[in-house]
């Protein structure tokens, strides 16, 4: 299963931007689906067929957070607005991969003084991107304007952590695949909704639940962990604790039933659980809340440390146990 992390972290796939991404996913679960459509908006949905009559959805977003290219200056450098919701600091002397390019963030400031303050100021005004460009047409012809950049970030094992960029959620992504890759007979059918468009308003996932009308909906994804120095007092979640059922976050309330059925799969099969409750973002499931005539949804997420930087952090305990309990659940808790 690391190999298959690395390959989905690793790849290019900004918000609205994501083909290579789930077409890698495709190929991954080649032989172990029974059909496969892409909808109107780009959502990749996948599915095993059941003899229950009864339709459980797994979704994880293929999006990650990136850059995107608003203006060149008449000397090739780049100027930036943001892809999903991030602040500038992650982004100070980074390498930013553009399909057809790297460049580095960094600062302006003439003096030292100006240096000073834009740096404790940071915004995107303030900011630019070396391609190594000379000039205007030079960057134009690599990197034009609209072009979508994303942190130039590789996966490393570090013992029981993985590291790489979007962890947020091609981790939700591998934990989907590795399910139908391990799925056997099935009695409930079940669907894998690889969803766009996640980090820029929860967009592909909105209508990637309404054609196949599943019974309840399960979002997979990353929520915060709070166990490195000073991190958010009021948060519990912690890599190595096991996956993390949400009781809410800012954007939905899990289903009550769901919830409770998820913590029964997890104590009768001794898979290592905590509960969550995430004082600020949201996930997939509050727009799959809405689908349709509404469709019970829930979220399992996988605690990651330093969330929307290139060096998103899981353990792998926990990604393995995720799988198991959304394995468990999907054949008995519906």
């Amino acid at each position: 299963m690391i190999d298959l992390v690395k390959k989905l972290t690793e790849a290019y796939g900004p918000s609205g931007r994501e083909e290579e991404v789930l077409n890698l996913i495709l190929s991954e679960l080649d032989g172990y689906i029974d059909g496969y459509k892409f909808d109107n908006l780009g959502n990749l949905l996948v599915w095993k067929t059941g003899s229950s009559g009864k339709k459980v959805l797994l979704d994880a977003h293929a999006d990650e957070i990136g850059l995107v290219v608003t203006n060149i200056d008449e000397k090739g450098f780049l100027r930036v607005e943001t892809v999903g919701g991030v602040p500038p600091h992650p982004y100070v002397g980074q390498r930013i991969r553009f399909p057809n390019a790297v460049g580095i963030v960094y600062v302006e400031g003439e003096t030292v003084e100006e240096r000073k303050k834009n740096f404790s100021n940071l915004n995107f005004d303030n900011m630019f991107v070396d391609i190594g460009a000379k000039s205007y047409e030079e960057a134009k012809s690599k990197v034009p304007i609209g072009s979508f950049g994303v942190y130039d970030s590789y996966f490393f094992q570090n013992g029981n952590l993985l590291v790489s960029k979007a962890m947020d959620d091609r981790i939700g992504c591998a934990v989907i695949v590795e399910v139908f890759r391990r799925l056997k007979k099935v009695q409930n059918t079940v669907i894998g909704s690889f969803s766009v468009q996640e980090e820029v308003g929860l967009v592909g996932a909105s209508v990637a639940a309404y054609s196949l009308n599943p019974d309840v909906c399960i979002a997979v994804d990353v929520t915060d962990s709070a166990d490195y120095p000073k991190a958010t007092k009021r948060h519990s979640m912690a890599l190595g604790k096991g996956p993390a059922i949400k009781i809410k976050d800012r954007a939905s309330i899990s289903n009550r039933k769901i919830v409770e059925k998820l913590i029964e799969t997890a104590e009768a099969s001794k898979i290592p659980y905590q509960m969550e409750v995430l004082i600020f973002g949201g996930t997939n499931a509050a727009a799959l809340q809405r689908t349709r005539a509404g469709i019970p949804a829930a979220t399992v997420s996988i605690p990651t440390r330093y969330v929307h930087t290139p060096s998103e952090t899981v353990c792998l305990d926990d990604v393995e146990h995720t799988v198991e309990l959304l394995i468990e659940y999907s054949q008995k808790g519906v």
